[in-house]
């Protein structure tokens, strides 16, 4: 198999991965709670993170990490897996998973903005229009999926956002150490602190896993929402000669799981979802490829122009 081929097998893993999760949150939720279902996840991901370590031979490179990334990674492991989530858990324990997934899919909106409040970092003028086409999908969904099963719930919403806004905070924090630390030691130092958070907090929340088919669900979450797609999306963007390619082609996830959350917890496909989730894609997609001069600033950190 030639690079090219390896790596779209690669990232159409992934996207499979990541297609099948909004449906996998309902499934594990329906078993667990918010803060077991994260548990298992987690557990799950770090073992999946430990023998990506063990077949890089990573082990070794963990000793020359300074101090500050050390704590630079312990603060990321408490926003990811711990904060964001518990916060991503949640909204989808009070929305439907069509309304919950697309929201959270407006992180490059968060992260635009973000950059512009705390690095200064002017949002270019073109950006503006994809920033609103973004926002009108959401308004689509969050009206029409009123229609689903009733007002929706605001506390909902609000989470579905907050986690669009913590991935984004990750996503800067992460991008501070990208060119210090290769992804496979970052994943696993996140979640090794994650853990260790998570473990505390059991000593304060009542764990209690009702059966193995929860175990199992919670686990799925685990491993097809965060480790082997991180992997199999990482192994396509290092093998490819056409990363717009790849990039592109995580826009195929949210249409996808419209198709396995119609077909396995039968919630009816509002057209105003679909709609919306069309528009936010447009939206981010605009603002990616066609409202951007230049990709990043010399000292190569990420730049408002290249989201």
């Amino acid at each position: 198999m030639n690079s090219n081929k390896k790596s779209i097998a690669f990232a159409a893993a992934a996207v499979l991965s990541w297609s099948t999760v909004a449906t996998a949150f309902k499934i594990a939720l329906s078993y667990l709670s918010v803060f077991e279902t994260l548990l298992i996840a987690s557990a799950t991901a770090l073992a999946i993170f430990t023998v990506l370590m063990t077949v890089e031979k990573s082990w070794g490179k963990l000793r020359s990490l300074s101090p500050s990334t050390w704590c630079l990674t312990a603060l990321m492991g408490l926003i990811n897996p711990v904060a964001y989530y518990l916060i991503l858990f949640e909204s989808y324990d009070h929305l439907p998973a069509q309304v919950a997934q697309p929201i959270n899919y407006l992180w490059p909106i968060a992260l635009l903005v973000m950059l512009a409040i705390f690095n200064k970092q002017p949002i270019p003028a073109k950006k503006y229009i994809g920033m609103l086409i973004s926002l009108v999908g959401l308004t689509m969904i969050s009206l029409g999926g009123k229609s689903i099963n009733g007002n929706l719930s605001p506390y909902g919403l609000a989470l579905a956002g907050a986690s669009a806004v913590l991935w984004a905070v990750y996503w800067m924090l992460n991008d501070r150490i990208k060119d210090k630390v290769p992804e496979s030691i970052s994943l696993f130092l996140g979640f090794l602190f994650g853990m260790i958070y998570l473990g505390i907090g059991a000593c304060f929340v009542e764990v209690d896993i009702p059966s193995t088919s929860a175990l199992l669900a919670g686990m799925y979450v685990g491993a097809f929402e965060i480790g082997v797609p991180f992997i199999c999306f990482g192994i396509a963007i290092r093998t490819t000669d056409n990363p717009a390619l790849i990039n592109q082609m995580c826009y195929m996830a949210p249409f996808l799981s419209l198709f396995f959350i119609s077909m396995v917890l039968h919630e009816p496909i509002m057209y105003t979802t679909l709609i919306g989730l069309v528009l936010i894609i447009a939206g981010i997609v605009y603002n990616q490829y066609f409202a951007t001069s230049a990709p990043r600033s010399k000292s190569g950190r990420l730049k408002s122009e290249s989201i």
